[in-house]
C-alpha cells in the first residue's frame, strides 16, 4: 500500500519569500499561520471548520511535522502545508509581505531563566516581521501559561503603534493543544490576547519603558 506524499513544503529558496502559489498549488483567498504548530491538533480541527482557507503550520521539530501531516491527511485536507524550521526565520524571511490574515501563536517558549530570556520569541524586531507580513487589519493571537511572559508579550503589543488590541481568540474544546489541555488539567491560568495590524500602520515604536523587554532577533523557539 503506497503512503500519501507528505503535506510538508520545501521552499525553492531559504533565502527569500516563497510563492503562496507554490505552497497549496493554488491562490488562496486567505492564508493564515500556526506558529509552533505541535502536534497539529489545532491546526487541523481549524483547517477542517474553514476549508476555504489556507493553513501553514510552522514546526521546528520533524517528528511533530510528521505526526500533523498524518493527522491531517486521515481526513484528507487539502488547505494544510507544514514548513519544517524555526518560526522566527520563517516570519523574516519565508512569509511573503501582507500576505498573512492572521497568525496564531501558542504557548512560545517562555525561557524563564534569566541567563535564557534573549531566546524568547517577542521583540521589536520580530513585531516588525508581523507587521510586514501582516495584511492590513491582520490578526495575531497569543495564548501562553507563563503569566509573566504574558505581561510582556501584551505590553510590547500594547506599546506599538502599528497594532491596536481586540478580543483574544478562544479555541474550541477539539482545536485546544495538547499543551493547553494539560495546563488546563492542573488548572493553571492561560493568558491570552488578540492584536490587529493597523490598516496604516506606522513607525516602529519608541522602546522607552519596555526595557525589561527581550531584545535579540531569531531566538525563540515555540513548545
Amino acid at each position: 500500500m503506497s503512503q500519501s506524499p507528505s503535506l510538508r513544503f520545501n521552499p525553492a529558496s531559504w533565502t527569500r519569500p516563497f510563492h503562496i502559489d507554490d505552497v497549496f498549488g493554488y491562490r488562496p483567498t486567505h492564508f493564515e499561520v500556526e506558529l509552533g504548530s505541535g502536534m497539529g491538533r489545532f491546526l487541523v480541527n481549524h483547517a477542517r471548520k474553514h476549508p476555504d482557507t489556507a493553513f501553514l503550520g510552522i514546526e521546528r521539530m520533524l517528528i511533530r511535522v510528521r505526526k500533523t501531516s498524518r493527522r491531517a491527511q486521515r481526513h484528507n485536507l487539502t488547505n494544510v502545508r507544514l514548513l519544517y524550521v524555526e518560526a522566527c526565520y520563517a516570519v523574516n524571511y519565508l512569509i511573503p509581505d501582507a500576505s498573512v490574515k492572521t497568525y496564531y501563536l501558542f504557548f512560545p517558549d517562555p525561557w524563564p531563566k534569566n541567563k535564557h530570556r534573549w531566546r524568547r520569541l517577542f521583540d521589536t524586531g520580530f513585531l516588525t516581521a508581523l507587521n510586514r507580513t501582516l495584511i492590513p487589519s491582520g490578526r495575531l493571537y497569543v495564548a501562553t501559561d507563563h503569566l509573566d511572559y504574558f505581561d510582556i508579550i501584551a505590553k510590547i503589543l500594547r506599546h506599538d503603534d502599528r497594532f491596536k488590541e481586540i478580543e483574544p481568540f478562544e479555541p474550541g474544546e477539539d482545536e485546544k493543544s495538547d499543551f493547553e489541555r494539560l495546563f488546563l488539567s492542573q488548572n493553571k491560568p492561560i493568558g491570552r490576547c488578540g492584536f490587529q495590524r493597523h490598516e496604516c500602520p506606522g513607525a516602529p515604536p519608541d522602546r522607552h519603558g519596555l526595557s525589561d523587554a527581550p531584545a535579540p532577533l531569531c531566538r525563540g523557539e515555540t513548545d
